[in-house]
């Protein structure tokens, strides 16, 4: 695996560890979500690096999961990709943080986030140290 592949995992690898530990935290569903979303990103960053599918400065899910799709095929629920890209915001204003269009997420919505997040984590882990065993 590429370098800057590996350091694009490692940051998603740190997002999830994050959740991990505040999951439960019903006053935080918001950052569980938020950090779901930038796990995801990174997974997805990772793949463009390792097979060089171009310059991509965008933190948008659905643009990424097009972007991979010629060499990453995995099952996705878009209405989730939709919503976790609804939760990254330019602005970063605390108050906006991580938050869905009704506010912050419920613990299960959190929940759904984080085990999506890791499931693409895993995924995309896997395919680009595969990459080159066939």
């Amino acid at each position: 695996m590429k370098a800057i592949a590996n350091e694009w995992f490692i940051s998603a690898e740190s997002d999830l560890k994050l959740i991990d530990e505040i999951i439960d935290i019903p006053m935080i569903t918001h950052l569980a979500a938020f950090h779901s979303q930038q796990a995801i990103e990174k997974s997805l960053k990772a793949i463009v690096e390792e097979f060089e599918i171009g310059l991509v400065k965008t933190h948008s899910l659905e643009f990424l999961f097009e972007k991979v799709k010629s060499v990453f095929c995995v099952e996705v629920d878009y209405e989730l990709i939709v919503l976790l890209d609804q939760l990254y915001i330019d602005a970063r204003y605390p108050s906006e943080l991580g938050l869905l269009p009704n506010g912050k997420p419920s613990v299960n919505e959190s929940l759904r986030f984080f085990e999506f997040a890791k499931k693409i984590y895993a995924d995309a882990y896997c395919f680009c140290l595969n990459k080159n065993k066939s």
